[in-house]
């Protein structure tokens, strides 16, 4: 199928082809026949792709106020490789959406059913169902496809909250401002709208609105107070897209007292006291389409908002939206500049930098853009040379995935055979730039019977049921950590491992960098129990964010910390006996405790060690050490460059220009096990051993 994906780097748009994406719970796939160029917001990321390093970071200070912290910590080279992987992703461009339910795990959307939905500019697209509405039978698909631009309106208008007979001023009379006009109206508003393009302001003049040409040196406030009868409008609701302060201050001066201003679109943001506080004004800033918005409960996991509490939320804000265009409240004729077929979509996005175009609408049903029902695109028809024992697929192509383990494994002369992943844009961009064969979105194609090795680097509660898989297969599985997120997929793992007398390696790669390979050269010579101090100053994760979740990321011991006990078990060279573990009280200030905690362990030799996994700290500090404390002398090691010895004789110190934590060391030790018929670089009873004490340390956490 087509989908159209923007090269941040250099903002060129183009239109590739990539596999269908498959379906999955909580959601469906659609058809799409039509979608909508979102003239302003797209406009926007494709200027922002445009524009060369320094114009992205001056758009993006926060950012590099984060790029400059990381350069503190971890070096230049590493953040420099970071930043250049970030902005090789390509981006998915598109939010406006029509067709055809194709399948779907949801009783109330059938196939062959009429629908509108977020989903992107593609020929097929997976949709959560809670952003998804059925079109009703007197609307067009074309008409349609601006249900999304005005639920934006709606939801601001809502925030409004205007009654019959108000003033209104709408800033800015693109294609949300022109939608926010009408609805306005249908409310029984007095409407005011500002633009300084006359052919738009004649559009809004059309759908019963007084306008202000700023184009003709018509000054905004004075019609305001006119229009207002000279007591100052009720509200203003800004969709305008502005650098400046202006437009809020503009609008601070048209509202009457206690007038209320909402935002919509993006403009200057530096309030003026004296405006707000002498009329006691209000000012929101309006999210998206409306409550659901960024909510993953909500969106991802299917969890509607009680109607009784939360009478209009993202999905009911399409229906009404749609209902307001059944009824004839709406008409988006007006709206529509242009349509492209979705094959010339880089011509479409061209238009946009003539500002007297609206709707720009791209056709799916002549192109054969969403005809072929395939989930792989073939990149070439070359055969392995490399023979069956060095054939790689990967499962996976994060930013992890494609920054490190893809060039990783890359150098160690894999032969790349299939890339897949959940939604086709990304395997199609990674498998072309690193030479695999095939792109999908179908695990299956991964489990091939060229394919040797499976790489598994997707979120971690698919970890374990696709190593089992892979190992039916009798495949060799590289897993990226965790292995697993609980006992029960830990012993079915071991089970099907011993059946298939394949590896199961993890991505442990601290035990393989050059420093940790070094230190346990100087312990293998002491016989005498060790201490260890392993510090990981991790940095703050959201709550909402996927590696929180217990049931999808596991938490961040499992997910993270596991590296650390691993990094133990290999150091101390002698199995787990026991360990304790404690996290940060409860408190009102912290809102997630599990990642802040400490951990010990003790050792069959006698050895022992804590460590501290503290996501409160402050960026400027070293994010790894560790101490390691043995026949009184010290091994202390910084962020994976800097090691030194104190009271250790014939070693001082061994530093490194750049950061190394193992990554191509361990991908380089597995690959030649793999090759060579060799036992697994780390014993596969101590791939299980940390997999299952991880598990048991992040369960203790969560249930004290």
């Amino acid at each position: 199928m087509f989908q159209v994906l923007q090269d941040i780097k250099s903002g060129q748009t183009k239109v590739v082809e990539v596999p269908q994406p498959l379906n999955s719970a909580g959601h469906s796939l659609i058809t799409s026949c039509y979608s909508l160029i979102s003239s302003g917001t797209e406009k926007m990321l494709v200027d922002f792709g445009k524009s060369g390093l320094l114009g992205k970071a001056l758009s993006q200070p926060e950012k590099v106020k984060m790029v400059l912290e990381k350069v503190k910590t971890d070096g230049l080279p590493p953040t420099y490789a970071a930043i250049k992987s970030k902005l090789d992703e390509p981006m998915e461009l598109g939010y406006c959406n029509v067709g055809m339910i194709k399948e779907s795990t949801s009783n109330a959307l059938t196939p062959g059913m009429r629908v509108v939905s977020n989903g992107k500019h593609a020929g097929v697209v997976r949709v959560p169902n809670n952003l998804i509405a059925p079109i009703p039978i007197n609307v067009s698909d074309e008409a349609a496809a601006f249900t999304v631009l005005g639920a934006i309106a709606l939801q601001g208008i809502r925030l409004v909250n205007p009654s019959i007979g108000e003033t209104v001023v709408v800033t800015g009379l693109g294609l949300v401002g022109l939608m926010a006009v009408q609805i306005l109206r249908a409310n029984g508003c007095r409407v005011l709208g500002i633009d300084p393009d006359t052919a738009k302001c004649e559009i809004a003049r059309q759908f019963g609105a007084e306008v202000v040409d700023l184009s003709k040196d018509q000054d905004p406030v004075l019609v305001a107070n006119a229009y207002s009868r000279e007591k100052g409008v009720d509200a203003v609701l800004i969709t305008a897209s502005a650098k400046g302060n202006g437009v809020v201050h503009q609008a601070a001066t048209m509202c009457r007292k206690r007038g209320k201003i909402v935002l919509v679109g993006v403009v200057g943001l530096e309030l003026s006291r004296a405006d707000f506080y002498e009329k006691e004004l209000t000012f929101q800033v309006s999210c998206s389409y409306g409550p659901g918005r960024y909510d993953d409960e909500y969106e991802e996991k299917g969890k509607d908002y009680p109607f009784a509490f939360v009478r209009w939320t993202e999905q009911r804000n399409f229906e009404a939206v749609l209902d307001l265009m059944d009824s004839g409240a709406i008409n988006v004729k007006p709206l529509i500049s242009q349509c492209f077929a979705i094959n010339d979509a880089k011509t479409a996005y061209e238009q946009l930098d003539d500002r007297s175009m609206l709707g720009i609408l791209l056709d799916y049903r002549t192109s054969g853009a969403n005809l072929t029902d395939t989930h792989a695109v073939k990149f070439s028809e070359k055969q392995s040379n490399k023979g069956c024992k060095g054939n790689v697929s990967f499962i996976g192509a994060g930013n992890y995935a494609a920054r490190v383990l893809i060039p990783a494994f890359k150098n160690a002369d894999a032969n790349l055979i299939s890339l897949v992943t959940s939604g086709g844009g990304s395997a199609v961009h990674h498998g072309k730039k690193n030479g695999f064969e095939i792109a999908s979105t179908d695990v299956k194609q991964a489990l091939d019977k060229r394919t040797t090795i499976v790489v598994i680097a997707t979120q971690h509660n698919l970890h374990a049921s696709q190593t089992i898989l892979a190992l039916e297969k009798g495949k060799h599985v590289f897993v990226e950590k965790p292995l697993a997120l609980a006992h029960e997929e830990i012993d079915k793992i071991e089970a099907s491992q011993k059946v298939a007398k394949t590896m199961v390696m993890v991505g442990y790669n601290r035990r393989f960098s050059p420093h940790i390979q070094k230190i346990k050269r100087l312990l293998d010579a002491k016989r005498s129990p060790k201490t260890f101090i392993m510090t990981m100053n991790a940095g703050e994760i959201p709550k909402a964010h996927w590696t929180q979740d217990a049931e999808v990321g596991g938490g961040r011991i499992i997910g993270e910390a596991c590296h650390y006990i691993d990094l133990m078990r290999f150091l101390a060279g002698s199995k787990i006996k026991s360990f304790n573990a404690v996290k940060m009280g409860e408190n009102n200030f912290v809102e997630v405790t599990e990642d802040k905690a400490l951990i010990s362990l003790t050792f069959e030799d006698g050895s022992m060690g804590s460590i501290h996994y503290f996501a409160n700290g402050g960026k400027s500090f070293p994010k790894e050490r560790i101490e390691i404390f043995c026949d009184n002398a010290v091994l202390q090691l910084d962020n994976f460059r800097k090691l030194r010895g104190f009271g250790w004789k014939g070693f001082n110190k061994m530093n490194l220009w750049l950061q190394d934590k193992g990554q191509e060391n361990c991908v380089d030790a597995f690959m030649e096990s793999v090759r060579e018929g060799e036992k697994n670089p780390i014993p596969q009873d101590e791939i299980f051993e940390v997999a299952r004490v991880s598990v048991d340390i992040a369960e203790m956490l969560r249930n004290k």
